[in-house]
């Protein structure tokens, strides 16, 4: 576990397990009123100019149902938006998506970007997007998901992941079963404590305010001074 990173400039940043996580999100969402679009949204933007440095092409999202899919979401549509070629492959049925992933999806159906289903429609991209499990990973991967992480090992494209690599367990850096080798990691908010791995760590905003930081237990200083700063472990 890699309990802090530093910025460039030598600025300490604070790593959460996925319990930590998981309460800046329930404050921020149920104490400050943050919509969970509106974070899903700034973690898709700063995704989509990361996939834009690396990818020379097509470019193929992997999204799963959650919020970590939603933001995969958001990104495709801001690549599509930017003339990228972009493929949506999902880890299950479109009917089965739920709540903010759910919209994100429908906007994508509306649109008429190619969306399919299974490791079958990963294509031959020249960049694939790993947004498929973020910091809630209980055990190893599973079914489709398993599947479409297996796959992807055996493409020759580099990898961009979202929040931590699927597969990865964000706390301790385990890996319990398949899991993604990143070439990049754009993590959210604050980096996870299992993700000291990431040769190539960029931290995004999603525009919680410090004020909820302070509210869930966390010394935090801000590191932005834009929308992204890369990361190294301390």
């Amino acid at each position: 576990m890699t309990e802090t990173f530093r910025t460039p400039d030598g600025r300490e940043v604070p790593a959460v397990t996925a319990a930590g996580m998981r309460e800046v999100d329930r404050v921020a969402v149920e104490e400050f009123g943050l919509a969970l679009l509106s974070m899903m949204e700034n973690a898709g933007r700063a995704l989509a100019a990361h996939a834009r440095q690396l990818a020379d092409g097509s470019v193929t999202v992997l999204a799963g149902g959650g919020g970590n899919g939603g933001g995969g979401l958001a990104a495709a549509r801001h690549l599509a938006n930017r003339g990228v070629p972009v493929r949506v492959v999902l880890d299950r049925e479109q009917r089965a998506f739920e709540g903010a992933p759910a919209t994100q999806l429908e906007v994508h159906r509306r649109a008429g970007t190619p969306v399919e289903v299974g490791q079958d429609a990963l294509g031959e991209p020249s960049l694939v997007v790993d947004a498929l499990v973020g910091y809630s990973l209980d055990g190893p991967l599973r079914g489709t998901a398993r599947d479409l992480v297996a796959e992807v090992g055996s493409l020759s494209a580099p990898v961009l992941s979202l929040d931590v690599p699927s597969g990865l367990d964000a706390t301790t850096g385990e890996l319990p079963g398949e899991a993604v080798t990143p070439d990049r990691v754009v993590t959210l908010a604050l980096p996870k404590t299992g993700i000291g791995v990431a040769d190539e760590l960029f931290l995004a905003d999603i525009g919680i305010p410090p004020a909820v930081f302070d509210a869930a237990g966390i010394d935090y200083e801000n590191p932005f001074d834009a929308d992204w700063v890369r990361l190294v472990a301390d």
